[in-house]
């Protein structure tokens, strides 16, 4: 069975869990993290690569050992030394520590001092209250972890988007190689592009729907057919992730698809006017009485209630139908509107690339702008740099910009925003930048009211630009810090601040709801790819999904303005 790029940065990671448990050096620990992001965002497959001779050292961060091990899992789907690992580590301490509150240090003492080695032991001591009686826990340590094991909980059935969208387009191309596959689509929230996705389901139009069970069950990596029909059949993949799919006739396939699409409660709606007007929806169609009237397609659907076509992103039931009715529906940002790229990273932090590799890779992809946007001091994690080496990528980036005159490389930072909201430059260094992306990664278990003092305080520094990925949160790992957006956007409309949209898979921050909020409070938004490499340029059209789900057009957002009008927008003083 072919292996994905997912599955072997899985594997990865999972090997920086278990040596990290054990206590492993940080850096050893770190390669195996950078590692898995350059696995997992590269575009091309490791296995297609391995096949056609190519050398995985070529790879930012990828040395010998590494590519070795690589190679092992594309040939064996193991690595031996994760073997190893698990049998010196229970297995269930790598996924305790997907669990906001749990790290390393805290996982080893849990399971030294209790024999915690799963989610159920972990559910069990905290019923107990064992937990709270260890030295270094106590009760407010006991509470996080409540809290983190609930959102693990609410979110561990659900995969991110880009884990969908690629196992989704495989399983496409996998069923369009039958010739009697007329038309194949995946609807439900993977359609309306949510930020994860809890199944797929696939609508197909074909002449011979036998043929494509046989292909959809033979998928290569399904782990059990849970039933198989003759227009129906669901299928659990080896990742865990349920599929279904479904033949529906040509003449029902438009209602088929808003049916499959919703959301539940855009559907009740919009049956609940078809009602008013005495017809009936379903998934076969449109009907009055006996008679199917519409429903071949979606754009039939809408018309006989009386609604123009709603984008399947704004399918929420959040006014969209309202919209439609008086021909208000907003003109949605495509990939295609965006000019440039105000939140990337090269090697001088914690990037993959070069600053010329990266400023190329933005040239192809037809940029008139570039923002390089290197950590500041304080994340010394991510090897952030001193205000010396700030000032020489200055002069850096004004050498390239020379060389390069069909691009503006921005002078820029990701400044961290300090625990009283200060930020981590003095102002005779932040002077001397275009603009500044301010963002929170440390003190982030601050009460609502002072981490939301801390970010207003921040704005108030003429020299801060747009705060990035504003609530922190990590999809499926860590929630958002407490933060009054509200208020956050109100100040920022009133200082001329604005806010970021980071594309960037794991984060999508800001979400849908806050996107839309700040559009109708007036406050533009950068949507941006927080890029650690020239790969994760291609982050912008995960933003894009998630800026169509709030509702956004051209002018809101940032990097849509040409570069002489950004740079005015950018200035404060």
């Amino acid at each position: 069975m072919p292996v994905r790029n997912q599955e072997i940065a899985a594997a990865f990671q999972k090997l920086a869990d278990l040596l990290e448990i054990q206590g492993a050096n940080q850096f050893r620990v770190r390669a195996y993290r950078n590692a898995a992001l350059t696995i997992e965002s590269h575009p091309k497959s490791m296995a297609d690569m391995i096949a056609e001779g190519e050398d995985l050292q070529e790879l930012p961060g990828i040395g010998r050992d590494l590519a070795a091990k690589i190679r092992e899992y594309v040939e064996t789907g193991r690595i031996r030394k994760l073997d190893e690992l698990t049998s010196e580590v229970p297995e269930g301490l790598s996924i305790l520590m997907k669990i906001e509150g749990l790290g390393p240090k805290k996982v080893k003492t849990l399971h030294e001092r209790l024999g915690i080695s799963s989610r159920q032991d972990l559910e069990a001591a905290l019923h107990s209250g064992e937990i709270a009686r260890i030295r270094g826990f106590g009760p407010k340590t006991e509470q996080k972890i409540i809290q983190g094991l609930s959102a693990y909980s609410a979110h561990s059935t659900r995969v991110k988007f880009i884990t969908a969208h690629e196992i989704a387009q495989a399983y496409l191309e996998h069923l369009n190689d039958l010739n009697v596959v007329k038309k194949a689509i995946v609807a439900g929230s993977y359609r309306r592009k949510k930020e994860t996705v809890g199944d797929l389901d696939i609508l197909v139009i074909c002449e011979k729907p036998e043929l494509v069970m046989d292909r959809f069950t033979g998928f290569e990596e399904v782990g059990m057919v849970v039933s198989r029909g003759t227009t129906r059949s669901a299928v659990v993949l080896r990742s865990g992730l349920h599929v279904d799919i479904r033949v529906v006739p040509e003449e029902s396939y438009g209602a088929a698809l808003h049916y499959f699409t919703g959301s539940k409660e855009h559907g009740i709606a919009v049956r609940k006017i078809a009602q008013r007007n005495g017809l009936k929806i379903n998934e076969y169609g449109v009907f009055c009485g006996q008679e199917r009237i519409a429903g071949r397609t979606e754009e039939e659907v809408y018309r006989s209630v009386g609604l123009t076509y709603i984008e399947p992103e704004l399918r929420e039931n959040r006014g969209e139908i309202e919209a439609a009715r008086k021909g208000a529906l907003p003109r949605l940002i495509s990939l295609k509107d965006i000019r440039g790229d105000l939140h990337t990273h090269t090697i001088l932090s914690d990037g993959r690339n070069t600053l010329k590799k990266m400023v190329e890779a933005a040239r192809r992809r037809g940029y008139e702008y570039l923002g390089v946007t290197n950590h500041s001091p304080q994340v010394t994690i991510a090897r952030g740099i001193p205000s010396s080496v700030l000032l020489e990528q200055i002069e850096e980036i004004d050498r390239m910009n020379e060389r390069y005159p069909d691009i503006t490389i921005l002078k820029s930072s990701e400044v961290d925003i300090l625990k009283d909201g200060s930020l981590d430059y003095p102002a005779e260094v932040l002077k001397y930048l275009d603009f500044t992306v301010c963002s929170i990664h440390y003190h982030q278990h601050l009460s609502r009211e002072k981490q939301t003092e801390r970010v207003l305080r921040a704005m108030e520094n003429p020299y801060f630009t747009i705060f990035g990925h504003p609530t922190g949160r990590l999809i499926n790992e860590r929630e958002p810090y407490e933060i009054d957006l509200e208020r956050i956007i109100e100040a920022a409309r009133e200082m001329g601040c604005f806010l970021e949209l980071n594309a960037n898979p794991d984060r999508m921050d800001l979400d849908d709801v806050y996107s839309k909020a700040a559009k109708e409070a007036g406050v533009m938004v950068a949507i941006s790819t927080d890029a650690h490499s020239i790969f994760n340029l291609g982050y912008m059209e995960m933003g894009i999904n998630q800026a169509r789900r709030g509702w956004l057009e051209p002018g809101n957002v940032l990097n849509c303005l040409g570069v002489e009008d950004l740079k005015k927008r950018l200035r404060r003083i």
